[in-house]
């Protein structure tokens, strides 16, 4: 055990009280974005802070522009409340979901509106021509949404694999021959723009933290089936990454260990036995047409073909122990089910159900709700974009730290 002196006070209250009004102010931005128009009052309700400390917090934020004020509440007793809302032309950021074939692109302001949209082909699938590719659909977008350099936070990037957020690498994707990318660092370089890259169910889950579902939770999960199969955790308010960003690849569980062979090189990974391309693989030995493609298994599930049918059951039900695993670890109040396989969920969301009933620990089921909500591709990017405006608007706002105490 190695034992150190305490970090060394600095200013009237040391870095600790630095960082306590940090995450207030976060807090404060956050309250306001995801829940105003809100007043004073209300914001410190919902935060845990007083009255006097929002009034304090509030003010550089209205000062700098990130925070304007509303006419006062009508008819309401007591002295006029005036409601705080979010400015969304402080600040725009640039948001991409890459896919294996395409990218999908939004501009979005501070309130994580959608000002301007594009989707672009992967002419070269190689990491210089994915580069080329971000910056021309970069570009394209900010050419039909014109934004003031200055107010351009950034551009979000979302994509599967192992992306580690924190140092910006990109390990492992399904979709690309690139490893070990420094993916933030080259784009930024290339765009002299700020980036942030995040695993896309993280984008996901960011975009149902800020305006979706998860809105109303401080602890949610948002889990995706289709080609693959991921998971985002939200708890305590905060997207939980684990130490080397690998939290959440709920596919690669390991259910099977002589089962298929999996995209990551382990065999029997939940992704390998209930993501798309196992649900193609179990047509494999069936009578009839030769199938290729999940949609293929669609169309004969729903005409009543018994081994399309009982694909999508099986997967359902390996879907639904694995949930059920989650539920028993994490406990949260909501797991949003989201992702491009639900276009067939129809044909496995009962067997998913009832094997979630039957394994999962006393009364961890009954206690969450099961929101099923697909998503269009531009909510995922939408998502990376706002994971953008998080990162670039708290450390706009360690900037107001200081003033918050005068």
């Amino acid at each position: 055990m190695t034992i150190t002196e305490p970090p060394p006070r600095s200013g009237r209250d040391g870095p600790r009280a630095a960082g306590a009004r940090e995450h207030h102010l976060g807090a404060i931005f956050e309250t306001v974005l995801t829940r105003g128009p809100l007043s004073r009052r209300d914001v410190a309700r919902m935060t845990g802070l007083s009255p006097a400390s929002v009034t304090k917090l509030v003010k550089p934020m209205i000062h700098h522009g990130y925070v304007t004020e509303k006419d006062p509440e009508a008819g309401v007793p007591g002295r006029p409340q005036i409601p705080l809302a979010i400015n969304p032309d402080r600040h725009y950021a640039v948001g991409l979901k890459l896919m294996s074939s395409e990218i999908v692109g939004v501009v979005v302001d501070l309130q994580a509106q959608v000002r301007s949209s594009h989707r672009l082909k992967f002419e070269d699938r190689s990491l210089q021509g994915g580069l080329a590719t971000i910056e021309e659909i970069t570009r394209v977008l900010l050419d039909r949404c014109p934004v003031p350099f200055d107010r351009l936070l950034g551009i979000g990037i979302g994509l599967g694999g192992h992306v580690n957020g924190p140092t910006g690498v990109l390990h492992w994707s399904p979709f690309f021959s690139w490893r070990e990318a420094p993916l933030q660092k080259l784009v930024s370089e290339r765009l002299n723009l700020p980036v942030v890259i995040e695993n896309d169910v993280n984008t996901l889950a960011v975009a149902e933290q800020w305006f979706g579902a998860g809105s109303a939770f401080s602890s949610f999960l948002v889990v995706t089936v289709g080609t693959g199969i991921g998971c985002g955790l939200v708890l305590d308010g905060r997207l939980w990454h684990g130490v080397s960003g690998v939290a959440g690849e709920f596919g690669h569980m390991i259910v099977d260990p002589d089962g298929p062979e999996c995209h990551c090189g382990k065999r029997g990974c939940l992704e390998s036995v209930a993501g798309g391309e196992a649900i193609v693989r179990a047509m494999s030995g069936a009578a009839g047409p030769r199938v290729t493609k999940v949609s293929q298994v669609v169309n004969l599930a729903h005409v009543g073909d018994p081994a399309a049918r009982k694909a999508f059951t099986q997967a359902g039900v390996a879907l639904g122990r694995a949930i059920a695993t989650l539920l028993n670890l994490i406990n949260p109040p909501l797991l949003i089910l989201s992702g491009e396989g639900l276009a067939a969920s129809d044909l496995f969301i009962d067997a998913l159900r009832e094997e979630v009933e039957r394994s999962v620990f006393s009364t961890a089921a009954r206690d969450c709700t099961l929101l099923v909500r697909p998503q269009p591709d531009e909510a995922w990017a939408r998502g990376a974009a706002a994971t953008m405006l998080r990162h670039g608007v708290l450390s706009s706002l360690r900037a107001l730290t200081d003033e918050a105490l005068m």
